[in-house]
Order: C-alpha cells, then structure tokens, then sequence
C-alpha cells in the first residue's frame, strides 16, 4: 500500500495546513471522477493472498526496519518508509487478535483495525473491529472544490475524513483536521 495522497498540497511553512494548491497526482478528483468513501480513524492492517495478515508500519529515517519488514514506499520530503510488517510483532496485535475473532469471511485486501485501544476509538466502536476498505461507506454530494470540501469537513467532525477511488486504483484523501488546521 502506498502512502496516499493528500488532495491539496501542504504548507512548507506548516505542515498541519493545507494550501488551495491541488496536488498534482490528485487532479482528478477536482476533475469529478472518483468515489468518495468515508475515511476511518485507525490503523491499517493487510491480509495477503497467501492468507497471511501484515500491519502498516512507518520507519524513520536512521532507523532500523523491523524483521520481516517489507518497504513499499520513501517519502522524498520525509524520508519515511512505509511498507508493511508481520501483524503478529506489531504494537497492535493482542487489539487485532481480538477484532480477528469478531471477522468472519476474510477477503484478501485492506482494513482498518479500529477500537478502545486504537487512537483512543475516535470511531466509538467500543470493541475492537476490522473495517473493511473495500466496504468502506460511500459519500454523495460530497464538494470538490477547496472551500466546499473545507465547509464539508467542518460540518462532519464525526469522520476522520474522505479518500476519493479512482477506478484505475488512485486514490487521494482530505482529513477533517486538514480543514481545522486551514480554517
């Protein structure tokens, strides 16, 4: 999984903002093609076509990569590298035991391990759960243009934000703390 795109640009003066600059790799979203779906407030977890479940893990700079670390991207600006590693070493593996039990069906792809111990549970589950992306709640009449998304997320502080799908596999997100930051 790559990094997703933020759909404006950052503020190299402050990184918490936003600027009215799109991103140029997230046009298409301005550009009205994409569905957008509702973003959850967790942690990202993968389950392989092999049946094997890996967790999102970031390695900063000069830092060692865990065992079984597999790299999939470097920030250019940060230097960060997001890949992904062994579900059962990660920080959240006793949380994702406990939402594997609820989880029935599994399908190879993304979740969202989210709960108590997650963030805090900012999604109010109060019990750990695996979200599904590829279910992930779709929005209509979402804007797609700076002020309206702004006003849009400032009216919804209840999502953590929106990841627009392309059909070709892009994607782009806006979080609601990029509108507070920018407002």
């Amino acid at each position: 999984m790559r990094k997703i795109p933020t759909l404006f640009r950052r503020d190299p003066e402050d990184l918490r903002r936003v600027t009215r600059e799109v991103h140029p790799e997230c046009q298409w979203v301005l550009d009205g093609q994409g569905v957008a779906t509702r973003k959850y407030d967790g942690t990202c977890v993968r389950l392989d076509e092999s049946g094997d479940w890996w967790a999102r893990r970031e390695v900063k700079p000069g830092k060692t990569a865990p065992d079984g670390f597999e790299a999939v991207q470097t920030d250019p600006e940060t230097g960060k590298t997001v890949g992904w590693e062994p579900v059962g070493q990660s920080s959240f593996a006793a949380f994702f035991e406990e939402a594997q039990e609820r989880l029935f069906g599994a399908a190879p792809g993304t979740y969202e391990l989210c709960g108590p111990k997650v963030n805090g549970d900012p999604e109010k589950l109060g019990t750990h759960r695996l979200v599904p992306h590829a279910t992930a709640q779709e929005f209509a009449g979402v804007p797609r243009d700076y002020d309206g998304l702004m006003a849009w997320l400032l009216a919804h502080p209840e999502f953590e934000g929106v990841v627009w799908h392309h059909r070709d596999g892009r994607m782009a997100k806006l979080k609601h703390r990029d509108a507070v930051a920018s407002a």
